[in-house]
């Protein structure tokens, strides 16, 4: 992302992309004014994720960003052109993690694994970033890079293009909501709150005695036996929440590739 000289080439293809995407692929020449020297993109989208992880998305502003380096807002504009390509280039700088060793082909399931917790992290460590509205495909090199490391474990299994990204959107969006959901209890315990009071674990007594069979019928054994408030989990035999997803999840992709070989063989 860094700023750089670039082709013809390179320009006329960052005209087919939204600017903060052409931004971070880095085919947008460099401002001709300005402080060329003091600022450069990627210093300006880091300051942005420092103020964001600070204090939130909404104190983010291109006049706090600018600020920050000691120019007006003006400045900024030069090197990005509106606020809304900043926060795409600072979720696509979040993305910029590890990715870990690939696995042999038949550990396919702890691969994917991988991916949804890398991609959980994200929302722990920038707490910000499902702040962010979704307002198309993923499009910068970082986000693309995750992309590409959910379908590597799927390279070689018996699914076309289409089956392999639907797999990709099913497990992403699971990581969204278990991201975003840890995110929120962790605000809630940073705010006074206790992981007890947001599991619903100090009423449950209340509950217990206000959920009657036959207002509740479903809801009231499921109540009673503590599962909704999260009582005796160490005893339930299922675990942490997140896990037994997610192993569901990957059950249901097994028994798809399961049913694809069997028609395949005939069996």
């Amino acid at each position: 992302m860094a700023n750089k000289d670039i082709t013809p080439e390179e320009a006329e293809l960052g005209k087919l992309l939204p600017a903060g995407a052409a931004l971070s692929w880095g085919l947008v020449k460099p401002p001709q004014r300005g402080p060329k020297r003091e600022m450069s993109i990627d210093q300006i989208v880091a300051k942005a994720i420092d103020i964001a992880d600070k204090h939130g998305l909404e104190a983010v502003s291109m006049s706090r960003v600018a600020s920050e380096f000691g120019f007006t807002a003006m400045s900024l504009y030069r090197y990005i052109p509106s606020k809304e390509d900043l926060l795409l280039l600072m979720q696509d700088a979040a993305c910029d993690i590890p990715v870990p060793p690939e696995r042999p082909p038949h550990e396919w399931r702890e691969s994917l694994r991988d991916y949804v917790m890398g991609t959980i992290h994200i929302f722990s460590k920038h707490p910000w970033f499902g702040d962010i509205p979704i307002s198309s495909i993923p499009m910068g090199p970082n986000n693309l890079r995750i992309v590409d490391w959910a379908l590597r474990p799927l390279r070689d299994l018996p699914l076309n293009d289409y089956e392999k990204m639907s797999i990709v959107l099913l497990l992403s969006g699971y990581a969204r909501s278990s991201g975003m959901l840890q995110r929120d209890i962790n605000r809630a315990v940073q705010a006074g709150s206790s992981v007890e009071a947001f599991s619903g674990l100090h009423y449950s007594a209340a509950l217990k005695a206000l959920i009657k069979p036959e207002q509740y019928p479903n809801l009231h054994p499921v109540i009673m036996s503590g599962a909704y408030t999260g009582e005796n989990e160490s005893e339930s035999g299922v675990g942490d929440d997140v896990e037994f997803g997610l192993q569901r999840i990957l059950d249901g992709i097994e028994q798809y590739l399961d049913r694809i070989q069997t028609g395949r063989t005939g069996k």
